[in-house]
């Protein structure tokens, strides 16, 4: 049987330790990181390494550069990094490329508890196309490798899988936040404590379709909203005006629907939506789903749609939930989203929230700290419940024997 590693487990003192990590952070217009929440989540991996005696090179991308480009620069993300690990590091050796001459030289010339830190991984046009030349040339700055960003390990890239099978068993291993992803998502799909609520929200079918199909075959309860549950009420015979939908997936929901009654796998729809002209309107009204206006749009789920879900999560033993309920970016239709964040916080069984809008929604709502498990990785996440192997996960399997 294929095990990983914990970085906990492996030599690394007076060792050059490559530690992949997701530092690709939001910034504003001056270049500064306006939430380091990313960077906080890799400090446990980075703390232990540095407290025995590691010799740290941490390595992650930053935005979607097109070769070097300088308004993408590491360099913020250094400084913030230098504050967070002060005083327990005096610097952080920010490199000024990703290979070459000089990142060799400060990587040399690291001592045991001293972190350097590669400039954007992707200023390398290799790294995406996980570019063996590349990945050999990474994986030669070090003796030990250690992934920590789980919000990349779906990407078959040069950090993440390439450069990983220079390290042979042993030498390779997954970070704390890795580990704790793998750990909370593996409850979803193996051994699930019941009731398992599933609750998925968001704009399209085609984008959730399979992790929905994937978590039906393991809940108990699936909860549809967001601007999907359109289609589903579309596909049950519903007119829902100038609603966004997908009209060429009303046969994959109806599909969808009959199955899980097949399979008795209960699926919550909306009864009650908020509606309003347009995406722009100031406000928005309660109707029943079935009186939408023909001149009205549903932009969010409705109170008594709220309640029942939110009655629902609260029976749950577990909890998944991925996607807004609403255009809650905007304040006149964000009550759904939030209420099923609140709802959440007050569930006293395993509730994880799966990355993306869902994650800004539990920050905004002030209940972070009392979900059980806030997933990194948006797109990750889900394809790790779809039950997709991870290419980043994949690439730190050893067989049991090593162990």
């Amino acid at each position: 049987m294929a095990t990983i590693r914990k970085v906990s487990d492996l030599d690394v003192a007076g060792k050059r330790v490559f530690v992949r990590v997701d530092f690709n952070v939001p910034q504003n217009d001056k270049g500064e990181v306006t939430d380091d929440t990313r960077i906080r989540a890799a400090l446990p991996t980075i703390r232990s390494l540095v407290e025995r005696g590691a010799r740290v090179i941490l390595g992650s991308h930053l935005g979607r550069p097109k070769g070097k480009t300088p308004s993408l620069t590491m360099m913020p993300i250094a400084e913030r990094l230098a504050e967070l690990l002060s005083p327990q590091v005096a610097e952080i050796k920010l490199c000024d490329e990703v290979i070459g001459d000089g990142v060799r030289k400060v990587v040399s010339d690291l001592r045991d508890g001293e972190v350097a830190l590669l400039e954007n991984l992707r200023w390398e046009p290799g790294e995406e196309k996980n570019d063996e030349v590349l990945s050999k040339a990474l994986a030669s700055l070090a003796e030990v490798y250690v992934n920590d960003a789980f919000g990349t390990a779906h990407r078959a890239h040069c950090s993440t899988a390439g450069m990983v099978k220079y390290f042979p068993e042993g030498k390779r291993g997954a970070g704390f936040l890795m580990l704790r992803e793998i750990e909370f998502l593996s409850r979803l799909t193996h051994k699930v404590e019941r009731p398992f609520v599933v609750v998925i929200g968001g704009a399209k079918v085609s984008d959730k379709i399979s992790v929905l199909t994937n978590l039906a075959s393991v809940a108990n309860s699936v909860l549809i909203g967001g601007a999907m549950a359109n289609t589903f009420l579309a596909a049950q015979g519903k007119n829902l005006g100038k609603s966004k939908l997908e009209a060429d997936k009303l046969q994959v929901a109806k599909n969808f629907l009959d199955r899980c009654t097949r399979d008795q796998v209960e699926v919550v729809l909306p009864i009650d939506l908020v509606v309003a002209p347009s995406l722009d309107s100031p406000e928005g009204r309660v109707v029943d789903v079935d009186a939408v206006p023909s001149d009205q749009m549903a932009l969010d789920i409705g109170p008594a749609s709220a309640r029942m879900f939110a009655a629902r999560i609260h029976e749950g033993k577990t909890v998944f939930w991925n996607g807004p309920l609403g255009l809650f970016e905007k304040k006149p239709f964000a009550a759904g989203t939030f209420a099923i964040a609140r709802a959440l916080a007050e569930c006293p069984g395993t509730t994880v929230v799966g990355g993306g809008d869902s994650v800004a929604a539990i920050t905004e709502a002030g209940v972070e700290s009392k979900v059980s498990h806030v997933s990194t990785g948006g797109g990750a996440s889900l394809q790790f419940v779809e039950g997709q192997t991870l290419p980043g996960i994949a690439a730190l399997f050893e067989s049991e024997s090593a162990q």
